[in-house]
């Protein structure tokens, strides 16, 4: 079998989706390195693994590598993460699209995109809550059902014993104590058996992703630092999505084990050619299609997590951008397709064009 197609096992769809929704929601993967961190000693960063299955696709099987070429061609706005925001009345405003992570190759800017943050006036992210870490654990404590199960229930209650056993079999390869998180909602469990071993370090080790490295160099600056959304609104978000959606999602991500690694490769690598516009496409087509309750959750998972958070997203920023000079930064894959930020910004009276393409 090719490579590339066994990569996921052909039944890891659902996992490769909440793979995603960590760079689509800022604040779950921040949550679970917080977590992490505060379960266990600190340790000597792992080496980071990965292969980019882009490449080994376009040398095992090129018919399908240009397959998904042609439908990330076809993908509005599929193509760039720098976006220039005008419309009259207002000084231009950039939208920036990053990735949550502490790869080097993510966090150094492109150099458009290190003029115009340096140029602006106000930067914005998607919260600002990770920026006070007592305030932000304050705020989740009025809400505790969001990241843990408050009743007699526990993660191991709802998985078949062999499911039971793989993941904690994963937890300890992670240093993760099962009984420490035996408590703790599916989707903050998938985070960190999503994030490879080497980032979810990083992270837990104080390394800032992306936008937190931004967000501080802006205070550090004296710039004023806005938020589009909060911590918990974030969480709801996923919590608002079927239980067993996050438990499949959670049985798969264990299945999936060190081949994250090759998807989080793979979404770095997109990410630094600026071509949002495939990851969807790449992951349809080394996973089956999905089909009957599961292709109900697939869309219900894009239009909680990416679509609707768009709309807010717009018209939060909209006084903000009215200052003008702004520097908006927010996870990538909310920017392509026909209900991405590009477009909707576009429908609210922007003109919105790529910058460094």
């Amino acid at each position: 079998m090719n490579r590339v197609i066994a990569v996921a096992d052909r039944a890891a769809l659902i996992s490769l989706k909440l793979l995603v929704a960590l760079n689509v929601l800022f604040f779950l993967s921040f949550l679970a390195a917080l977590l992490f961190a505060a379960g266990r000693a600190h340790a000597e960063i792992p080496t980071c693994t990965g292969a980019d299955m882009l490449s080994a696709l376009q040398k095992d099987d090129p018919a399908t590598y240009r397959k998904i070429e042609a439908e990330a061609a076809a993908t509005p706005n599929g193509k760039g993460l720098l976006w220039k925001l005008e419309r009259p009345g207002e000084k231009p405003s950039f939208l920036f699209g990053t990735m949550h992570m502490t790869d080097p190759r993510v966090t150094a800017l492109p150099p458009a995109a290190q003029t115009a943050y340096d140029g602006a006036g106000t930067i914005v992210i998607e919260t600002t809550d990770v920026l006070d870490k007592q305030k932000m654990m304050a705020a989740m404590l009025k809400e505790p059902d969001l990241m843990m199960f408050t009743d007699n229930t526990t993660l191991s209650s709802l998985l078949s014993p062999d499911d039971a056993a793989a993941m904690n079999s994963a937890l300890d390869a992670r240093g993760i104590p099962p009984l420490t998180v035996a408590k703790m909602k599916p989707w903050l469990l998938s985070a960190m058996l999503a994030l490879p071993a080497c980032e979810l370090a990083r992270q837990s080790g104080g390394a800032p992703v992306l936008d937190v490295k931004l967000a501080e160099g802006a205070k550090a600056s004296g710039k004023p630092v806005e938020g589009l959304e909060t911590a918990a609104s974030q969480l709801r978000a996923m919590a608002s999505l079927p239980l067993a959606f996050h438990m499949k999602g959670l049985v798969d991500t264990v299945k999936l084990g060190d081949k994250v690694n090759d998807v989080n490769e793979t979404m770095i690598v997109l990410y630094q050619r600026g071509e949002t516009g495939m990851f969807w496409p790449l992951f349809r087509a080394v996973l089956p299609d999905a089909k009957g309750d599961q292709a109900s959750s697939y869309a219900a998972f894009e239009e909680t997590m990416i679509t609707s958070r768009n709309k807010v997203m717009v018209d939060h920023a909209e006084p903000i951008l009215a200052k003008g000079n702004a520097f908006m930064a927010v996870g990538a894959l909310h920017l392509p397709g026909p209900d991405g930020l590009v477009e909707d910004f576009r429908k609210a009276g922007y003109t919105v064009t790529a910058v460094g393409l």
